[in-house]
């Protein structure tokens, strides 16, 4: 057989992915899984946004679109920054990808090259370090203690910095701890990233409307407008919305950026499907109303989600503002057996005893660059999250 590339060799499918597949087979096997693995809300997409795709279908919106996004759905994205971050944007500053993720992605193939460094701050999403690593650059992991709230300190920050930086990937609220700076937290780090005017500044704003106790969000370009011409602020109706499906993701930052992200696009996906678009812009624009009802359910498990995890031996949780996640401490479990005979010596054994002893797919915090925690979504109906937190609390006050 041929041989494959080297760069291959420098990415894995992602621990999410991961303990997905072996939850699904383990329910093919007929064991009664439950997932607190996917970060996907399970919500139904907006009707609005279903019959604005079906009517675009239907007037035969359905050619090649424009590789940077079609004109009504950019101006949907104008208005959109506008009503939320007070923030304007030339049609030419922004850009649609196919989901947030492709917009990352695009953002770093484009200005990344072998041996230049991106800062991230830990715990992070898995696809960051993946993505600067298949360029042949250099993950400087920046760690953002429980102690501080998971959020990154300015002066770490800074400490890390070097000539070879490229970017700092800012990603708020966060994924997994659902943690979220606040507008004076994210000025602090735009007063040391003013030292550093070589560095690109990325905000990864996909949770941004999915926040509790009346924690309001704030984004970098709004903060700090003087950084605005290396700031690029990536957002998508996947999170929000509850279109995972529909892959539309969208990127706003300077022209010159944005050109040469959208070139990057065009060499490989070119542009989005036209009645994901139609949505998209529907969704954007129409009734907020479902929106709401997702925050008001998503902090209701997550309540439920932190006073049981903090009622169970072994395991201590962190109240997040934001998202949909909580991310657990097991430190407490580790170096102890299980009922069926396992020693727990990392978190990783902790997330496989769950799911092959208890049938509970959760994450392990190795995989977002922090132990020992564990990753769980609440992305999930109420009762297969109470469930699977009741099954949690039984492994735990069985280890000896």
């Amino acid at each position: 057989m041929p041989g494959f590339a080297q760069r291959l060799s420098r990415v894995e499918l992602a621990a999410s992915v991961r303990m997905t597949i072996k939850a699904r087979e383990l329910q093919a096997a007929g064991k009664p899984v439950i997932t607190l693995t996917t970060g996907e809300p399970n919500f139904d997409s907006p009707p609005h946004a279903i019959e604005a795709a079906h009517q675009a279908a239907l007037r035969g919106d359905t050619k090649y679109p424009p590789q940077d996004g079609t004109r009504a759905l950019k101006e949907a994205i104008q208005r959109k920054f506008k009503r939320d971050s007070g923030l304007d944007y030339a049609l030419d500053e922004i850009c649609v990808s196919n989901g947030g993720k492709q917009a990352l992605f695009n953002a770093i193939m484009a200005t990344v090259d072998p041996d230049d460094e991106v800062l991230i701050p830990v715990p992070s999403w898995i696809a960051y370090a993946q993505m600067v690593q298949l360029c042949e650059a250099k993950t400087v992991l920046v760690t953002c203690p429980q102690n501080n709230g998971f959020k990154p300190r300015p002066e770490d920050i800074d400490a890390a910095v070097t000539p070879r930086t490229k970017w700092l990937i800012l990603n708020n609220p966060n994924n997994p701890t659902g943690a979220c700076c606040s507008a004076a937290e994210i000025a602090a780090i735009a007063d040391v990233m003013r030292k550093h005017p070589h560095v690109w500044l990325l905000s990864d704003d996909m949770y941004e409307h999915l926040l509790f106790d009346g924690f309001r969000h704030a984004t970098l370009a709004q903060v700090a407008p003087d950084l605005r011409d290396r700031i690029l602020t990536v957002s998508g109706v996947s999170k929000t919305y509850a279109m995972t499906g529909w892959r539309v993701g969208f990127a706003a930052g300077p022209k010159p950026l944005i050109k040469a992200m959208t070139v990057m696009q065009g060499h490989a996906t070119a542009g989005i499907a036209t009645v994901s678009q139609a949505a998209a812009a529907a969704a954007l624009d129409g009734p907020q109303d479902g929106v709401q009802e997702q925050i008001v359910a998503y902090q209701r498990r997550r309540d439920m989600a932190v006073a049981m995890l903090n009622a169970t031996p072994g395991i201590s949780c962190h109240k997040p503002e934001g998202a949909f996640y909580v991310f657990p401490n097991v430190a407490g479990c580790l170096g102890k057996t299980t009922t069926g005979g396992r020693l727990l010596r990392t978190d990783e054994d902790v997330c496989l005893a769950l799911l092959e002893e208890t049938y509970v797919a959760t994450v392990h915090g190795a995989a977002y660059h922090m132990s020992p925690y564990l990753r769980i979504s609440t992305a999930t109906a109420d009762d297969d999250l109470e469930e699977g937190l009741r099954r949690i609390q039984t492994f735990c006050e069985g280890l000896r």
